[in-house]
């Protein structure tokens, strides 16, 4: 089986598809705006924009992985237990299990994480997005990449990569 874009084959043709879980029920207190609202794991699970950010994708689940027409949820990469939220300290950490331990792709569908991050939360957040310990051949490297402030910037300063993420981060029609 070839990729999306042709020529290249993918690495894992048949991947275990997951079910989505069920959206979250908005509560009688998140919808009173004289409270204050803290952001919890399944606010980031689910992520919607930030308001200063309403052109970000729709939500961290549903971040396309780059080479199959599924979400990062129905390849269970991402998960809401893997995601955890202290907003009185301002951080989050969101763990990500590729669907095989030499997916080459790793960094890329981290990079997209981190980036739907950073255009949805204020940037008071301080982010650490990384591998699912024990989940992948490269994970040391992959982590360090994701970790490092200036390669981040770097790679979104690159046109083509950059262009990438966006796709895995738009909505799919």
């Amino acid at each position: 089986m070839v990729g999306p874009g042709g020529g290249v084959p993918l690495e894992n043709a048949n991947p275990l598809i997951y079910r989505r879980s069920g959206e979250r029920p908005v509560t009688a207190r998140e919808e009173d705006d004289d409270l204050p609202d803290s952001i919890d794991d399944r606010e980031i699970f689910d992520m919607e924009p930030h308001p200063v950010f309403l052109n970000a994708a729709h939500l961290i689940r549903s971040i396309n992985d780059p080479e199959h027409p599924l979400t990062l949820e129905e390849l269970n990469v991402v998960e809401q237990v893997r995601v955890k939220v202290n907003d009185a300290e301002s951080t989050v950490v969101v763990e990500f299990t590729p669907t095989i331990p030499h997916c080459s792709m790793a960094t890329l569908i981290g990079l997209s994480i981190k980036v739907k991050l950073i255009r949805s939360l204020p940037e008071r957040f301080k982010m650490d997005v990384h591998i699912t310990p024990g989940t992948h051949a490269s994970e040391h490297a992959v982590n360090k990449q994701l970790a490092d402030k200036e390669r981040v910037a770097a790679a979104l300063e690159n046109s083509h990569l950059l262009e990438v993420v966006n796709q895995c981060l738009s909505a799919r029609s």
